[in-house]
């Protein structure tokens, strides 16, 4: 598999990191309570970290070319390859998690798969993050369960997100080229395993959360060819401000 082709299938793990990363960094100071604030920015860390790991693997890739800064910050909205689930805006705390929840279990399962990749440095940054994902998981299913099986707001609320997010959920098992390439060469890994378990626990969950599995068959797709939705412009002009208006900058 040649190395351009490796980085685009990278790029196409550590952008979905690197944007709901920053998602909940927006978050920072003003969770529900302190608890709950830390913690989301304790993920927030853990998701940059992993972005990084990624990011030094692919700089190396390119022999000099790029920095992780370059990656992270000099690139354009349309060579971003996250799907669009997470690019979603922070628009209220069940928005949130719901966000974070559909995210999560799909993360995970890929993570556990991706520890078996015959890449050995993919592999290692997969079986360290395996350990920080479960406990996303683990924290935006109870907090699931706890706004869908709560009061009525809470749960009118968190079921408005589920039926508005899932539509974004498909897009997280296609399979793009640079994916497929991955595979092939036993680097990779094919998502498309994992979409029947994936709804599985999804439906488990918000069933036990006492809120309903939409219905609907009609999903969104792009962001993983850097086709994006209207909020990614947004989120990268703060993202990326600091490097563009001050070019080369040192501490």
């Amino acid at each position: 598999m040649k190395n351009e082709n490796k980085v685009q299938y990278i790029f196409g793990i550590a952008d979905n990191a690197l944007i709901l990363g920053q998602r909940l960094s927006e978050l920072c100071g003003h969770g529900p309570n302190l608890e709950t604030d830390i913690a989301m920015t304790n993920m927030a860390l853990d998701l940059l970290g992993q972005t990084r790991s990624y990011y030094q693997y692919a700089a190396q890739l390119t022999e000099g070319e790029k920095t992780e800064d370059d990656i992270a910050f000099l690139r354009t909205e349309r060579q971003y390859k996250n799907v669009l689930l997470v690019e979603q805006p922070n628009r209220h705390f069940g928005y949130v998690i719901t966000r974070q929840f559909f995210y999560d279990v799909f993360h995970l399962l890929f993570l556990r798969e991706l520890e078996n990749s015959t890449d050995s440095t993919l592999a290692a940054i997969a079986k360290k993050g395996i350990k920080e994902v479960s406990y996303h998981q683990r924290f935006s299913s109870d907090w699931m369960k706890r706004l869908g099986d709560g009061t009525k707001e809470s749960h009118e609320k968190v079921q408005e997100a589920v039926d508005d997010l899932w539509r974004f959920t498909d897009e997280l098992f296609h399979m793009t080229a640079d994916d497929t390439l991955a595979v092939e060469h036993h680097i990779g890994i094919d998502v498309k395993t994992l979409k029947d378990r994936y709804y599985q626990i999804v439906s488990e969950i918000l069933e036990e959360a006492t809120l309903k599995v939409p219905e609907t068959k009609w999903f969104q797709k792009g962001g993983k060819q850097g086709i994006h939705s209207e909020h990614m412009g947004y989120l990268l002009s703060d993202l990326q401000y600091m490097q563009r208006t001050y070019p080369n900058m040192k501490w």
